[in-house]
């Protein structure tokens, strides 16, 4: 018995301290959304950048631990210490885990809304989407409430399978982006004449460090969602890799060798990877990566040309809202046993779960920001956004020269 009880208790350590440094990697990516935007916006606007960042994380971080995670899993967290600690406070670090997700919502819808949104009415809209509509689809796929899990397992035979949140993450983020970007509208002189002005960014070694901090926590962010050491699986990292590399190569060619591009390929190839990460062959993560490199080139260069609300700065709806629901579709196209895959996967289940993920992103979205707007408004004046989201916001510059 005593050895069976070290046993159980080094297993719950060991799961506790896996899940933790999971968080800690998921923790990190944050400061890539924030070098990231850094990089790609104009020099006015760069503070405001990283700030928006911090502040979202924390109020997500407070909306989820009060209502969000309870919305999703039913648990809260409203105990004892002691209560709280049973099993090495796995569900604590759970939690933890899964709050570094739900924080990625309002980074996501940051780097799209940059250089014109006001401050107070954009953080409280952050808190309202990852307190209360994104936890509402989270529990729906990833804790099986209101039964359509069931409901598509005993119709089609699978369940809507979404393994790291292609889907429940990102595509929700993005397409909860869009309606924002569309409610705001384009910053002042990006079209004259109709035709588009190239804003240059404003720090390229800045948007590569973005990148590869994102890059490197994105495998604590795949590799991790099995939240258990006995789950995890060496073909989710390699997936990731080849993922990654196939976004790189494509968006290389057809980007014509921006650096924009090429450093957004392989995040655009990990956003579609994401779902079905923990079935495909590599090979058939390397076609899904590189089908999202593609996507996000050609979505993001047709928005700037033809859709004149649309100003996504950092071009978050391709990149993480329509690459996220190719994702859960390639899930259902290349997990199939018959393409190398593991199997257990339906390509009807996919194509409805992506759906219904996009819905309720876009239903959430409008509401949310519909309302915000609504109440307060969601653009700088004119002279604000002029000056620059730094001087009007934060009233302090990047460095001495503003």
């Amino acid at each position: 018995m005593d050895i069976t009880s070290a046993v159980e208790t080094l297993t719950k350590s060991a799961n506790t301290l896996f899940i933790l440094l999971g968080a800690i990697m998921v923790l990190a990516m944050h400061a890539g959304f924030a070098f990231l935007e850094v990089g790609t916006v104009r020099h006015k606007n760069q503070v405001n950048a990283l700030v928006k960042i911090m502040t979202d994380f924390g109020v997500s971080a407070l909306v989820y631990f009060f209502a969000g995670y309870y919305i999703a899993y039913g648990t809260h967290f409203l105990h004892g210490a002691s209560e709280l600690t049973t099993g090495n406070g796995y569900d604590l670090v759970k939690f933890f885990f899964l709050m570094t997700f739900a924080a990625a919502i309002p980074a996501i819808v940051s780097g799209g809304i940059a250089e014109r949104a006001r401050f107070y009415p954009m953080l409280i809209a952050a808190g309202a989407i990852v307190g209360l509509a994104y936890p509402f689809f989270e529990g729906i796929v990833w804790n099986g409430n209101y039964g359509l899990q069931d409901w598509l397992a005993a119709t089609f035979g699978a369940g809507f399978h979404d393994f790291a949140g292609s889907v429940v993450v990102h595509a929700f983020g993005g397409w909860v982006a869009l309606m924002a970007l569309l409610l705001l509208g384009a910053r002042q002189g990006r079209y004259r004449g109709g035709k588009v002005v190239a804003f240059a960014p404003s720090n390229i070694p800045f948007l590569s460090l973005g990148a590869w901090i994102l890059t490197i926590g994105w495998f604590g962010f795949n590799v991790m969602s099995a939240q258990t050491l006995d789950s995890i699986s060496g073909l989710v990292a390699v997936n990731s890799l080849m993922a990654m590399a196939g976004g790189i190569l494509v968006a290389m060619v057809l980007g014509r060798k921006d650096p924009g591009f090429i450093h957004n390929g392989p995040l655009a190839g990990l956003v579609a990877v994401c779902a079905g990460s923990d079935l495909m062959h590599p090979i058939g993560a390397l076609i899904t990566g590189g089908v999202a490199g593609a996507l996000f080139v050609w979505l993001f260069e047709w928005a700037q040309e033809r859709v004149e609300r649309l100003d996504d700065v950092l071009g978050v709806w391709p990149l993480h809202g329509v690459c996220g629901v190719w994702g859960g579709i390639a899930a259902g196209i290349f997990g199939q046993a018959g393409l190398g895959g593991l199997g257990g996967v339906s390509l009807t289940v996919q194509l409805i779960g992506s759906l219904a993920g996009v819905v309720m992103a876009v239903i959430g979205g409008l509401v949310v920001y519909g309302l915000v707007a609504r109440v307060s408004g969601l653009r700088l004046s004119e002279e604000e956004e002029f000056n620059g989201a730094d001087l009007s916001i934060h009233r302090i510059g990047a460095t001495s020269l503003d």
